[in-house]
């Protein structure tokens, strides 16, 4: 891959100038200001509903959608992220591509999907960063639907979980490993094997 490199203002004494610089050799922080990006937080909402039907019997939340959730409007849009191929390996299926067949894969498995928080400040997709948060209200799941049980999808999700919604509900849920790619020390088949042990139970 060739080296990327953009035009960056510097200074040389007291004169501004302009130079080419390969943008790989500066940190995340300098790269994000050289291409006029900006790692401050702002203030984001959930641009889409929960997924279920009144058949749905495993509810299973995330913590809020990741940037290209937020612009697909839909769950676990990030391709590196496995959740897709975790669900459809235990249901023995194809990897579903478009969002509709990520919504059959879902429904006909009598699963639903939504995320523990409703509105907050957020970098980029950084759960970390994640401040002055609302979480959803469930009611509507669980009123309208055969849930029996809560899954949270990685620790975050968990503690957004017990912090804001668990006090609510009363339903303490079971916490799963994330199927993020950032948590790389479990394989997929790690994954595919423990969840399937708490979806299919």
């Amino acid at each position: 891959m060739g080296k990327k490199k953009v035009e960056h203002v510097v200074f040389d004494g007291m004169r501004k100038i302009k130079k080419k610089v390969n943008i790989n050799q500066y940190n995340t922080q300098t790269k994000m200001k050289i291409m006029g990006q900006t790692d401050k937080q702002s203030v984001q909402q959930h641009p889409f509903p929960p997924l279920y039907d009144k058949d749905s019997k495993v509810l299973i939340l995330g913590s809020f959608p990741s940037v290209k959730s937020r612009e697909i409007k839909f769950f676990y849009g990030h391709p590196q992220n496995r959740f897709w191929k975790v669900i459809a390996s235990i249901f023995d299926q194809e990897n579903p591509t478009s969002i509709e067949e990520k919504k059959k894969l879902i429904l006909d498995n009598n699963l639903a999907l939504w995320d523990v928080i409703a509105e907050c400040e957020i970098s980029g997709s950084s759960d970390a960063s994640i401040k002055n948060a609302k979480a959803n209200d469930l009611s509507e799941i669980l009123n309208n639907s055969k849930i029996q049980k809560i899954i949270v999808n990685g620790k975050t999700a968990e503690r957004l979980y017990i912090k804001y919604i668990e006090p609510a509900t009363g339903i303490k849920a079971v916490v799963l490993p994330s199927t993020s790619p950032a948590n790389a020390a479990w394989s997929l088949e790690r994954l595919i094997d423990v969840w399937e042990s708490e979806i299919k139970d």
